[in-house]
């Protein structure tokens, strides 16, 4: 079954991290233990904040991956606007055009116009088609769009140009 292409990127991370905890944090904590009392020893303090933030991360990318891994690409639909689409728009006041890619909150980035599925302009995407009208609210007031280009995930994993890995 497909997957998620941020699934391949959080594992690696998560990879990363148990690594540092199990292998290299001990190692600090040991030469800190080291140097003598522990109660003024500053070392010793930072390895053991660096270990409580390191449990917690894994902790918390374990429990992501599981639930993304649930996401069964086969539910996204094929001829609207989901997850892992990429969406041209028209803004309809002034003409211009900026193409966005809905995306799980670990993917969002506006400098690569990827937007959030529970971002606003993501919900009022949900579900709509090309030549389709939409109206968002924003810090700016209410804007209107028209789907200009669609492409969803499916097709984007046919051709092979899915999200690039970060």
């Amino acid at each position: 079954m497909a997957e998620l292409p941020v699934l391949k990127r959080l594992r690696k991370e998560l990879e990363v991290l148990k690594r540092e905890l199990t292998v290299e944090l001990p190692k600090e904590l040991e030469r800190a233990r080291a140097h003598g009392d522990l109660s003024e020893n500053a070392e010793w303090a930072m390895a053991k904040q660096r270990q409580e933030f390191l449990r917690a991360r894994v902790s918390n990318l374990e429990a992501r991956i599981a639930e993304l891994s649930m996401i069964n690409l086969d539910s996204i639909p094929r001829d609207t606007v989901g997850l892992g689409s990429r969406v041209e728009l028209e803004d309809l006041d002034d003409g211009n055009r900026r193409e966005f890619e809905i995306v799980v909150p670990e993917e969002v980035d506006g400098a690569l116009n990827r937007i959030s599925l529970s971002s606003p302009l993501g919900r009022a995407l949900i579900g709509k088609t090309s030549d389709d009208d939409i109206e968002v609210q924003t810090p700016k007031g209410k804007r209107s769009y028209m789907v200009r280009k669609l492409v969803t995930i499916h097709e984007l994993m046919l051709i092979g140009t899915s999200a690039p890995e970060r």
